[in-house]
Parts: C-alpha cells; sequence; structure tokens
C-alpha cells in the first residue's frame, strides 16, 4: 500500500478542502434509522477541524437517478452531522449552484458546509467520461484540496470519486485508510484459524470473494437464501427456498475445490421453513435434507437456519482468530426469522481476535438486532467495495489515490 494520506497535503489552514464521504443512509419518513455511516467520517472530519480547514462535505443518498428527489435530500444528515460534530453545519441546497457557491464562500478556518445530494447531478454517475469530468471540474472549482473518505464508492468511477481526486491536490482520510488496513489483513496476514461468514439472498454476489478467500481461509459457513443453491448442488430439495440454479454446476466445483484444500464448508444441517415470506407466516424447523417435509409441502420457504445450525456457526466462530462475515443468516427484519443473524453475531463479539463485520446488510442487522460497533473488531462501511476489494478486483476510487493491489 501507498496510499497518500492527509498528511500529504501539508498544512490545511485557511484551505478550502472537499471531503468524500458515504452517508448514504437509512431514512424512514424522512427520519434515519441508522447514523452509522455518519459516525464513521467524524475521525476525518474532527482532525479538518482541529487542523483550521474550511470543510465542504459531500456525499450521495439513495438512487435518484441525476434529478432532485425531495426523499434523497441530505437534510436530515446535515442536522445530524452537526448533532454529533458538536457544531453548526451549513446546508447548501444544491452541488455546484448558488448556493453551494455562497455557502462555501462563507466559511471560516474550522467550518464545515454539507453540500446537497451528489446524485441529484446526472454528472455524478454518467456513463460518460466528459460528462463526469464537468461536474468534476464544477466542484473543484469550490476548493483547494481533496479527502477522500467514502469507502463505501471506491469501486465506482464516478465524479466525486475518480476525477475530482485528479483535479485538486488530493489523499485519502482516515476511514478508507482504517478500512485498507483490516482487509489487507483480511488478505495477505489472517492469524489462524481463519473463518469467512457467508449469508445474503445470492450466491452469484459471493462468488468472486469464495474464489478468492477459499485457498486462504480455514473454515467457509454458508447461511442466507445463498444456502440452497449449496444444498441444491448437493441433490437436495428445497420448495421455494431461493435458488439460482444457473450457479449450481459453480458451487460443485468450489465444494470439489474446497475438498482438494483442506477447508471445511459447512452448511446449515437444519432450516426454519415458513408458509410465506411475512412476520405472521407459520413455521417449522426441519433438517436440511427434509425441507419440503412440512404442512407446506413444495412451497416452504427456508427464511433462516435453524438452532442447531446457528450453534454449529458459533462454535466455529468462537474457535477462529479471524472472522469475516457478510450477509446475513436469514431474513434478520422479521423477529422470527432473525435468531441465525443474532447468534452469528453474538459469536463474534467473543472471538480472541480479529471479527470484521462486512458492511451492508450485516452492519444494518448488528445495529438492529442490539448490538453496538465497539463489540466488534471492525464494521466496515463499503458492503460492495468491501468486496470487490476481498475479490483482488481494481478499486479506482483507491487507486487514483496511490494504491495498488
Amino acid at each position: 500500500m501507498s496510499l497518500r494520506t492527509i498528511d500529504s497535503l501539508g498544512s490545511l489552514s485557511g484551505r478550502k478542502v472537499i471531503v468524500r464521504c458515504d452517508l448514504n443512509v437509512p431514512l424512514k419518513n424522512g427520519v434515519i434509522t441508522d447514523d452509522g455511516r455518519i459516525r464513521a467520517s467524524l475521525a476525518t472530519i474532527n482532525a479538518l477541524v482541529a487542523a483550521e480547514a474550511r470543510i465542504i462535505v459531500i456525499s450521495h443518498l439513495g438512487r435518484p437517478d441525476g434529478a432532485v428527489e425531495e426523499k434523497y435530500t441530505l437534510g436530515p444528515v446535515a442536522e445530524r452531522l452537526g448533532e454529533l460534530l458538536g457544531k453548526d453545519v451549513r446546508f447548501a441546497s444544491d452541488t455546484v449552484g448558488d448556493s453551494a457557491t455562497t455557502t462555501t464562500a462563507a466559511l471560516r478556518d474550522g467550518d464545515v458546509a454539507l453540500l446537497e445530494n451528489l446524485r441529484f447531478n446526472p454528472g455524478e454517475t454518467a456513463k460518460s467520461d466528459q460528462q463526469r469530468q464537468a461536474f468534476a471540474e464544477q466542484l473543484a472549482s469550490l476548493a483547494d484540496a481533496f479527502v477522500s473518505d467514502g469507502f463505501g464508492v471506491v469501486h465506482r468511477k464516478q465524479a466525486s470519486v475518480f476525477e475530482l481526486a485528479k483535479l485538486l491536490p488530493s489523499a485519502a482520510g482516515t476511514l478508507i485508510a482504517d478500512e485498507l488496513a483490516v482487509l489487507d489483513r483480511l488478505t495477505e496476514s489472517p492469524s489462524k484459524p481463519y473463518t469467512v461468514v457467508l449469508g445474503g439472498s445470492k450466491v452469484s454476489d459471493k462468488l468472486g470473494v469464495i474464489a478468492h478467500l477459499l485457498p486462504r481461509v480455514d473454515s467457509l459457513l454458508i447461511g442466507g437464501g445463498m444456502l440452497f443453491t449449496f444444498l441444491a448442488a448437493q441433490g437436495l430439495k428445497v420448495g421455494a427456498s431461493l435458488l439460482e440454479e444457473d450457479q449450481l454446476d459453480v458451487v460443485r466445483g468450489y465444494l470439489d475445490e474446497a475438498k482438494r484444500l483442506g477447508v471445511e464448508i459447512v452448511l446449515p444441517t437444519d432450516i426454519v421453513v415458513a408458509s410465506k415470506f411475512g412476520a405472521d407466516a407459520e413455521h417449522v424447523v426441519r433438517p436440511a435434507d427434509s425441507i419440503e417435509d412440512t404442512p407446506f409441502g413444495s412451497s416452504g420457504l427456508g427464511l433462516d437456519i435453524g438452532p442447531d445450525s446457528a450453534a454449529r456457526f458459533a462454535e466455529v466462530i468462537r474457535k477462529s482468530s479471524t472472522v469475516f462475515w457478510n450477509g446475513p443468516m436469514g431474513v434478520f427484519e422479521l423477529a422470527p426469522f432473525a435468531a441465525g443473524t443474532r447468534t452469528v453475531a453474538a459469536a463474534l463479539t467473543e472471538i480472541d481476535g480479529l471479527s470484521v463485520v462486512g458492511g451492508g446488510d450485516s452492519a444494518a442487522a448488528v445495529r438492529a438486532l442490539g448490538f453496538h460497533d465497539h463489540q466488534f473488531g471492525h464494521i466496515s462501511t463499503g458492503g460492495g467495495a468491501s468486496l470487490e476489494f476481498l475479490e483482488g478486483k481494481s478499486l479506482p476510487g483507491l487507486e487514483i489515490l496511490g494504491w495498488h493491489a
């Protein structure tokens, strides 16, 4: 790693610094339901405040597709950021228009402003290099330096992530540096035994991670909707559970490769099977080889790993020195199907070593189930970016900052 850090920018006192954060927080009726990503951005922003910079925070929220949508305004984020910083955060009602210009011009040393949602401007995510470049040039005109600290978007070649970093003196913030240090340990120097826990809906989303990490790990635990493709690959019936039939041969290949490498793939031995998708659904626990042996027959849905499987997963996790977890074990948002995810999360808090929660739904799950960030070694802010890093892919938002795989 030869990542450029904030120190490389020299004195920032009196200079305007754009900070690209990932403040893409979940909202319900305009209220933030999980401020984890805002909290994760505080270290870099506070460091810049201490350096007496004039700070211009930028971020996206949701997918408004280049048009203004009020439900995606960053107004509530500006308010919460101010509360967490303990100081006023000025909010510009646009990205590069009159409000952004006047708001940033009025900043004094140590002041913080937040611009409106970057994705309200079509230039942010445009496929055209020229269109992204034009938007980046408008952003660059507001500042003297650029700090990239939104790890959740570094796998995207977007105007505020890639082009902007070329136009101004640029460096990575502390969040990105911390994320890379942890992910580098997971791929290059993990303490053994090393366990990876994968869940979530689709096995196709995790194929690259499995391929890249299989030679490095001791155990691979499979839960979530993706487990049914693994079970079907072994010839088992899975009812109406989520199944990617086009991935069966690929999964069989991974099962064979794991045997060759001596890697233990742990699949659930029991499943919580429901009559339908809903919190009020009838549900029973059945052995993994008898999913259709319920009153629901072939219409039964597997929505969580069973208690025996959860206990086995927890046992493997607690004996590990390094654990990476990405993807819930079941539909944790529905109380009857949250036990598997809760058991896995609890086990991660108990290991004597490094526990890493891989962002996205996993991070949302641990907080929704009552766990706290400090109970884990690291909670990533970048689900997709973390996975692509662990797949060994090129990440343009990092490479432009001097990092190379």
